[in-house]
């Protein structure tokens, strides 16, 4: 069967991180933890599912996430738990050929699916990026190395949140930014716009709105759109998680505070979307 050799850098040993060549037939990971594997399970799907689950307006929200780590050419730059690469790939626009991007992630399966869509795409910038399994608590960098970081809808499922935040601060370079986005978990009990329709042009997007309670909307989103649509892919039970994991979840203020308490000078979250959506800033 035909393997899939990731691009790994020989620079970094780490007892959490794991260089090894990848090949589309994979053992089981044995002893790893729920989310780990949960993740390894959906990863055949999750860009298909992004997509239709967000009506594709992910897509825009990862770009804000990218533009605001102000990361330009020539940079060396990291996409913490990257998942498939979304945000790895368009960090590789902003650096270009003669930057360097990092993508990690815990979980094998997106990994693969990462370097696959690297070999499968034609930019020459994205062979700038290398796939590195690791954890996002322990990370395998020297200190102060990253002009900028990314982490989209990952934080939310460290388990150490206050440990990945310190191991952000402790590899990026000093002025140097971390966005951070995921789910807002609102404080405002009351009206926010939820978006309710989309209907694309061929540029743009019109979004219809009705006023509604943003913890409500994402609630009932989740029950009745994410979860049976998921279910269409057999994938009911691995979407269910997200209702909790948004509960449990940051608000806004104490993101701000775990960064600072983390290091970092100054830091600013963002509610998009209506309050759908939110992206951290932390500048270190």
């Amino acid at each position: 069967m035909a393997s899939l050799q990731l691009q790994l850098s020989s620079g970094y040993q780490s007892s959490s991180c794991r260089y090894l060549p990848i090949s589309l037939s994979y053992p089981s990971i044995r002893g790893a933890n729920d989310r780990q594997l949960l993740f390894n399970r959906i990863a055949p799907v999750y860009d298909n599912l992004n997509d239709m689950l967000s009506l594709g307006q992910h897509r825009i929200w990862k770009r804000m996430a990218v533009s605001w780590t102000g990361a330009k050419l020539g940079d060396c730059v990291l996409d913490l738990c990257c998942g498939s690469g979304d945000l790895a790939f368009l960090l590789s626009e902003k650096v270009g050929s003669n930057g360097k991007v990092s993508g990690l992630d815990f979980s094998r399966e997106q990994l693969l699916m990462a370097s696959s869509r690297q070999h499968l795409l034609s930019k020459a910038c994205y062979k700038n990026i290398e796939w590195i399994e690791g954890d996002a608590t322990d990370l395998p960098f020297p200190d102060r190395h990253f002009n900028a970081i990314t982490i989209g809808y990952g934080l939310r499922n460290v388990v150490d949140k206050r440990k990945a935040m310190q191991e952000m601060f402790r590899v990026l370079k000093p002025g140097s930014k971390a966005s951070v986005l995921d789910f807002n978990k609102s404080t405002q009990p009351f009206v926010a716009s939820f978006q309710a329709g989309v209907v694309f042009t061929a540029n743009q997007y019109l979004m219809k709105s009705t006023f509604l309670n943003v913890s409500c909307c994402k609630e009932w989103m989740i029950d009745n759109f994410v979860v049976p649509v998921a279910n269409g892919y057999g994938l009911a039970k691995e979407y269910e998680y997200l209702k909790g994991s948004i509960r449990e979840y940051l608000t806004g203020n104490e993101l701000e505070e775990l960064a600072l308490d983390a290091g970092f000078s100054t830091a600013k979250y963002y509610e998009i979307s209506g309050g759908l959506m939110g992206n951290l800033v932390a500048t270190r």
